[in-house]
């Protein structure tokens, strides 16, 4: 990975245009805005630019209306509450609103650095996206890296090359097929894998277990059994919470019975969550560990009746001393803010596949840009 230019590096700022790609795609409700963390957390890097002497102008994408104006998806309420924190920046509206931004359409970038003097990328959840906003800029404008993509990269790439030992990485989610390659690649940097989720299933039917219901992949059987017979250190549930065909998730009231199983699932009845066993094993292996990367819920934790794995895996985390916690983003860092401990982890991350990609990689397309910029002589 090639050095990436900080906000320092760009020099005086004084009366210069400063074009700013942040992640502000915020949970909205009836247009209110139901989480503000992302806002606060670009904060730091437009503060700087202010004081600095800057005129700011910001961007942003907000959900994925696909190249069409969705007033639905309109950044308005953004622009509203940044408003109220940080009234000298500007804010444009939704970048995919016009379909130049995920097209990587050139006439769009120019649309975006006209006028501009500098450009920084402060959207590390984004920045696996090889977008018009993320890796246009850079080509023609000195550009930086904001204070939260620095430490994004500083904090992922740090466990990738050097982490305390012991080193454990936790998987979850639905699919093997999603994480092949990070797979790949923390199997040849962590000390322990611990797997559960959905994905988990798929390697216990490729040892020859009974699955039930539960979600399979069969086109990953052969894969999954490889790594298994490889002799790397998978560790996978052994127990299991299970609903039967009449029940349905999420909706406790549709009826259905829920109970525990062992290693086997009968027919008929779908794994939906981690069991009891299963948890307070992943949590002794958390307690032993030095450094924990957690990428995945365990379960179905939108759901209570599916939620205590995720939830034990979030509070051991949470709770051991002398251990760096870093949660991967996406669900896990919903489930971590949901249950109240994510402010007792090391590091949670804003992005999601942007965290996983740059484990398996090392780089990502936006950092790429940025160590590729034009430099100030």
């Amino acid at each position: 990975m090639s050095h990436l230019p900080t906000l320092e590096d760009l020099g005086d700022l004084e009366g210069k245009n400063v074009l700013v790609r942040a992640d502000f795609n915020v949970p909205l409700s009836d247009g209110e805005i139901r989480d503000e963390l992302r806002i606060k957390e670009a904060l730091p890097t437009l503060k700087f630019l202010v004081k600095n002497g800057a005129n700011v102008t910001v961007c942003s994408h907000l959900g994925r209306p696909k190249g069409t104006i969705d007033p639905n998806l309109s950044i308005e309420p953004v622009r509203k509450r940044l408003g109220d924190l940080l009234p000298e920046v500007h804010l444009l509206e939704n970048l995919r609103f016009n379909p130049g931004e995920e097209n990587n359409d050139p006439n769009f970038v120019n649309t975006l650095i006209q006028g501009q003097d500098f450009f920084v990328n402060d959207a590390f959840g984004a920045s696996h996206r090889s977008h018009a906003s993320i890796v246009g800029p850079p080509q023609f404008l000195p550009s930086a890296a904001g204070r939260l993509l620095a430490k994004e990269v500083d904090v992922l790439m740090a466990i990738r090359q050097k982490p305390r030992r012991p080193f454990v990485a936790i998987l979850g989610g639905s699919k093997v097929s999603d994480k092949l390659g990070v797979i790949d690649t923390l199997l040849g940097v962590v000390d322990k894998l611990v797997i559960g989720g959905g994905m988990c299933f798929t390697f216990l039917k490729a040892q020859g277990n009974q699955i039930g219901s539960s979600l399979l992949e069969e086109s990953q059987l052969k894969y999954c059994e490889t790594l298994l017979k490889s002799g790397a250190a998978i560790f996978l549930p052994h127990d299991f919470t299970t609903m039967d065909s009449d029940g349905q998730i999420g909706d406790p009231s549709a009826g259905g019975v829920v109970r525990q199983t062992g290693i086997n699932i009968p027919d008929g009845w779908m794994g939906l969550d981690i069991g009891p066993g299963s948890a307070a094993a992943f949590g002794d292996i958390i307690s032993d560990s030095k450094t924990v990367l957690w990428n995945g819920p365990m379960g179905v934790f939108e759901d209570n009746r599916f939620s205590a794995g995720t939830r034990h895996v979030a509070q051991t985390m949470a709770e051991t001393r002398g251990c760096f916690t870093v949660v991967g983003g996406g669900d896990s860092a919903a489930a971590a803010k949901e249950f109240g401990f994510a402010d007792n982890m090391d590091h949670v991350s804003t992005g999601g596949g942007a965290s996983l990609e740059l484990i398996e990689k090392g780089d990502l397309p936006g950092m790429a840009a940025l160590a590729a910029s034009p430099r100030l002589v």
